[in-house]
């Protein structure tokens, strides 16, 4: 079943995708509903945050993407009703929003090119390995 995500810099070097800190933990939010995921990037934009691109990734891909990077993956049905204010953030975005290019590499100067996979860690090779399969079926 595909759900869809939010990508930054789709299809290159520097792609990211949409996540939330809630409690110390990251989550990445995964739309069952396109229209669910395109809104919440239209309110990301309302912020004059970047916009992201919505992308259809297999559920099971994301899950375990998401595992694998040690982030949360939090379903998002289509009707979801908020019952807290940490829900309320699954379908509309904080206030304060984080940097874009948190996901960089910290050490490289602004505006230098990332090349993810390229620290020599296993994590970092796992990582940049699981992103070409998920290029793959985009």
């Amino acid at each position: 079943m595909p759900v869809h995500v939010l990508l930054f810099e789709a299809g290159t070097d520097n792609e990211g995708i949409h996540s939330l800190e809630l409690n110390g933990r990251t989550v990445v939010l995964l739309f069952e509903e396109r229209d669910d995921a395109e809104r919440y990037a239209g309110l990301l934009e309302a912020q004059d945050f970047p916009v992201p691109s919505v992308e259809a990734i297999e559920r099971e891909e994301m899950e375990l993407f998401c595992g694998q990077a040690g982030y949360e993956a939090r379903f998002v049905p289509s009707g979801f009703l908020p019952s807290s204010a940490e829900e309320r953030l699954l379908i509309a975005p904080p206030e304060r929003n984080m940097d874009l290019t948190h996901w960089r590499e910290e050490s490289q100067p602004p505006g230098a090119p990332q090349e993810p996979g390229r620290d020599g860690s296993p994590e970092s090779a796992e990582l940049e390995a699981f992103r070409r399969r998920l290029e793959g079926l985009l």
